[in-house]
């Protein structure tokens, strides 16, 4: 089975945590950029954040085998701090970066006139650049949100194609797939979708442009669930062809429209003095 986890937040996780993913058959992901839970009160902090995600993190991926791409974005919850909107006028130097593969996360977190001109601004941006977007859908009054973004949506110049709205549910679902947009649906314990909720969607409403992700964090979450899903579809009667679209083929084709993906691995360099990384020296 090999799977490619369209969202997580590497970041957050050990080295451990790469060992285990590769086990289980991942072999390519993208970690969005997103709120790291204590919020950041200046544009620097995004932009040594936006740095680690580039360089730090692809490494730390390819010693495990695999291949680690990145969204960037203002991220919606901190959209409403004045201190952190400059970001918007820095991000065109980082969207041209050869692992950017989308502008991301993206939308609502409490649906604000701030987040409503951060969203607009950055579908705006993803079209300047060739790319598609990654949009969050709230926690909170997620139907509605999920309105307020597709009318967004229609008013930029970003088709639907181009577009994959996260976090989804049963609540959430019809609407987004009638928008054009990509579907996604994050599997994570206690909130959000699980895996029984997830055979259920794919039941009802297929494969085609749905995606799966563990959205694993800093929270209590799992970065095998995107494994544990491809195991329940085949338990459900899914074949292999069905959850090697569900894990793979979909996240390659949207991610693909960037024109970035590069999921061929490198050698990881030896190691230094038994260390992963060199520390020092010539």
């Amino acid at each position: 089975m090999r799977i490619f986890d369209p969202h997580i937040h590497m970041t957050s996780r050990t080295t451990d945590d790469y060992q285990a993913m590769y086990d289980a058959g991942v072999r390519a992901l993208v970690e969005p950029s997103f709120w790291l839970g204590q919020p950041r009160t200046s544009p620097a902090s995004f932009f040594d954040y936006f740095d680690a995600l580039l360089g730090w993190e692809p490494f730390r991926a390819a010693q495990y085998g695999i291949a680690h791409h990145c969204t960037l974005a203002l991220n919606p919850k901190e959209a409403n701090d004045p201190r952190c909107t400059p970001v918007l006028d820095a991000l065109p130097r980082y969207l041209v970066k050869d692992s950017v593969v989308a502008v991301g996360e993206i939308g609502y977190d409490s649906m604000t006139p701030a987040e409503d001109a951060a969203l607009a601004t950055q579908l705006q941006l993803a079209a300047d650049h060739g790319l598609p977007a990654l949009v969050h859908t709230p926690h909170r009054d997620k139907l509605a949100g999920l309105h307020r973004t597709i009318d967004v949506v229609r008013e930029s110049h970003l088709s639907p194609e181009r577009v994959l709205l996260d976090h989804l549910n049963e609540t959430t679902v019809k609407d987004a797939r009638d928008s054009g947009c990509w579907a996604g649906f994050s599997i994570y314990p206690d909130t959000k979708m699980d895996e029984d909720r997830m055979i259920a969607i794919l039941r009802t409403h297929g494969t085609d442009k749905i995606l799966v992700n563990s959205a694993a964090d800093w929270g209590r979450s799992d970065p095998l669930k995107t494994r544990k899903v491809g195991d329940a579809m085949l338990a459900a009667g899914f074949g292999d062809d069905d959850v090697d679209k569900v894990l793979w083929r979909n996240p390659v084709e949207f991610y693909g429209q960037s024109g970035r993906l590069q999921l061929g691995i490198a050698t990881p360099e030896p190691l230094h003095e038994g260390n992963s990384i060199l520390r020092g020296g010539e």
